[in-house]
């Protein structure tokens, strides 16, 4: 039997093992608008929603959990959890995780403080003495966790470190942009505080599982099926529904399609 024949083979039992046994795959993941959420019940967001259609199309179905992320990580060590949603990648999960070629999403970490204590800076020496808001077991840059400038409090949410930020007890908070830029409208607080614009790092998301028999293969397809989603022009009005840049690929493929449905009128006209 070819190589590719053999592949398929696995990946299809795997997929079957699933189903014959009445189960789900479970993930988790934590509230992280416009990514990923919840609204009156029901999930929401540019990366669930995208790996939602891409398990679709796998034949795959799935358990999702909403919890604070380092529960998240705490379910994926002791094999509670199959995978996690929008997880970045790190040499140490490397041991335990598998992550598809393909992200979901890039993330920018920025920081945001209070118009009434205005704290901007250009580099992290310019925090000195300062308590910059953070979120457990998030990774940032190394310079950043490692810095003994300022000090770190972590929150239990992100709408916590945002009130702590109003109400004085932390000097800045640090986020991906536009997450911070989802909370200032929804909590009503965008009078009151500002987006310092200096990128503390760059962060890709990704959809990753356990190293278990048979999910290599599977990550191998979820990110060949995510990456021929994120060429269509339905991924480019996802993007576009939740105020995120689809990428260059996608708007070139786009532009291609209306180019093409533009002269398929044309010629229909003229018929």
């Amino acid at each position: 039997m070819p190589l590719i024949s053999r592949c398929l083979t696995v990946l299809l039992f795997t997929c079957l093992s699933f189903a014959a046994r009445g189960e789900k795959l479970r993930i988790v993941t934590e509230p992280w608008a416009p990514y990923v959420y919840e609204e009156d019940g029901k999930a929401l967001g540019l990366d669930y929603e995208t790996t939602a259609i891409v398990f679709k199309r796998l034949g795959i179905e799935v358990d999702w959990q909403f919890l604070p992320w380092k529960r998240c990580l705490s379910m994926l060590e002791t094999g509670q959890a199959d995978g996690a949603l929008d997880i970045f990648h790190s040499d140490e999960r490397d041991a335990t995780l598998l992550y598809p070629g393909e992200p979901l999403s890039e993330v920018e970490f920025v920081m945001f403080y209070a118009n009434d204590r205005p704290h901007p800076f250009r580099t992290l020496d310019d925090l000195k003495g300062l308590t910059i808001g953070t979120s457990p077991g998030y990774l940032y840059s190394k310079d950043f966790s490692d810095s003994t400038l300022f000090i770190r409090e972590p929150a239990p949410t992100h709408e916590a470190n945002f009130g702590k930020l109003v109400r004085g007890r932390i000097d800045l908070l640090i986020t991906d942009r536009r997450v911070g830029q989802h909370l200032l409208d929804e909590l009503g607080i965008r009078g009151s505080i500002t987006e310092n614009p200096t990128v503390i790092s760059h962060q890709s998301q990704f959809l990753a599982v356990r190293k278990n028999a048979g999910m290599d293969l599977l990550v191998q397809r979820f990110g060949a099926e995510l990456k021929r989603f994120k060429r269509e022009p339905a991924y480019a009005e996802l993007s576009a529904r939740y105020g995120t840049d689809p990428g260059p690929d996608v708007k070139a493929t786009t532009a291609t399609s209306a180019t093409i449905k533009t002269v398929e009128q044309q010629e229909s006209g003229a018929q």
